[in-house]
């Protein structure tokens, strides 16, 4: 739930930077900063040179990105980046140390030990390290969803093991991702204009890609690696976790199998319970038809939405559930700015 005015009252006044405002992310970010009334004094949208004076939207205001490359940092309090790793290494440390708190949304920082990777409703506590470098990460897309179910169920019965199976929407790569699935899915009715792949290894319309970003050495990919690896920092290193991490035909919302095997016996009941009454969950969990989530339903609601809680009888401790959320927003720009209610309500405290 958004914070009210007057929970913000006493602690107005945050001067905030939106670094690549007119991406997918970017954009969701001003409009989620104005949806939840964050207490903004002055904001500046930012973007590449190729972009300056682009309009986007900030609540009924509008906007006019500003170059990145010429801009001050000196005397703002927060930098929400939603630009690429390359863009990042260049302007972030610039940006924290002129003193504004960098909040990340790409993979850079996220390993780095003095850099606090954060999920709000899961190690909120966590964020006082951002101190060492001025920066805090914000997780990749999968996990962020999937750490928000596991944590309260962890603090029951312990979880010693995931196995977890993504479907991952093509906004997850991005505007050439979801110009890829439209023109495609076009094309098919119309054979006459053939639309290859380019931003992803093969067709995605009509079709699942089980990979997504780069092949490691293991065989598996970055993305699997990046759910194994946030998993551990962000809840708990003893974690064992395993992914395959599949690009679905959806434009928006990521969605989730995962299987848990816990230390201590968990019935499916008393999960349903702790996570209905877990933050950022809704649970909907019904067994008749439709009475479950799919991505079409996320889009644009704040929630991770948990459906089909059920036990696994295979292993003596387990739990099958159904994870999904709309990846532009808890993925992405939402945990952005819920990490910027977190540290202006814990740690900055203007006013």
């Amino acid at each position: 739930m958004a914070p009210s005015a007057e929970h913000w009252r006493e602690n107005m006044g945050y001067r905030v930077v939106v670094v690549g405002a007119t991406g997918n992310v970017g954009r969701e970010m001003l409009n989620i900063l104005a949806e939840r009334q964050f207490p903004v004094d002055e904001i500046a949208a930012l973007a590449s040179r190729k972009s300056i004076g682009t309009e986007v939207s900030f609540g009924d205001k509008t906007l006019k990105t500003q170059d990145l490359d010429a801009f001050d940092f000196a005397g703002w309090d927060m930098a929400l980046f939603a630009v690429g790793s390359d863009a990042t290494k260049n302007y972030a440390p610039k940006a924290a140390a002129a003193g504004c708190v960098v909040i990340d949304n790409s993979s850079l920082y996220r390993y780095d030990p003095d850099v606090p990777l954060i999920v709000p409703e899961v190690n909120a506590d966590a964020i006082v390290g951002y101190s060492k470098k001025n920066i805090i990460a914000n997780p990749n897309c999968s996990t962020a969803q999937m750490v928000v179910a596991l944590k309260p169920l962890h603090d029951r019965a312990r979880i010693k093991r995931v196995v977890v199976s993504t479907y991952q929407s093509v906004s997850g790569a991005g505007k050439e991702g979801i110009d890829e699935l439209w023109d495609q899915t076009k094309s098919v009715y119309n054979p006459v204009d053939d639309k290859p792949a380019k931003k992803f290894t093969k067709q995605i319309a009509f079709n699942v890609i089980p990979h997504i970003d780069v092949f490691m050495e293991d065989g598996s990919t970055k993305e699997e690696w990046k759910m194994v690896a946030e998993t551990k920092k962000i809840i708990d290193p003893s974690i064992k976790v395993t992914a395959t991490c599949v690009r679905v035909p959806v434009f928006v919302g990521h969605s989730e199998a995962v299987n848990i095997e816990f230390e201590d016996h968990l019935d499916e009941d008393e999960a349903r319970d702790i996570l209905r009454e877990a933050p950022g969950v809704m649970v909907i969990d019904k067994r008749e038809d439709g009475g479950y989530v799919t991505p079409v339903e996320c889009v644009g609601d704040y929630a991770t939405f948990i459906s089909r809680i059920r036990q696994d009888s295979t292993i003596d401790n387990g739990l099958n559930l159904w994870c999904v959320s709309d990846n532009l927003r808890k993925g992405a720009a939402l945990n952005a700015v819920q990490i910027a209610e977190t540290l202006g309500t814990r740690v900055l405290k203007k006013g």
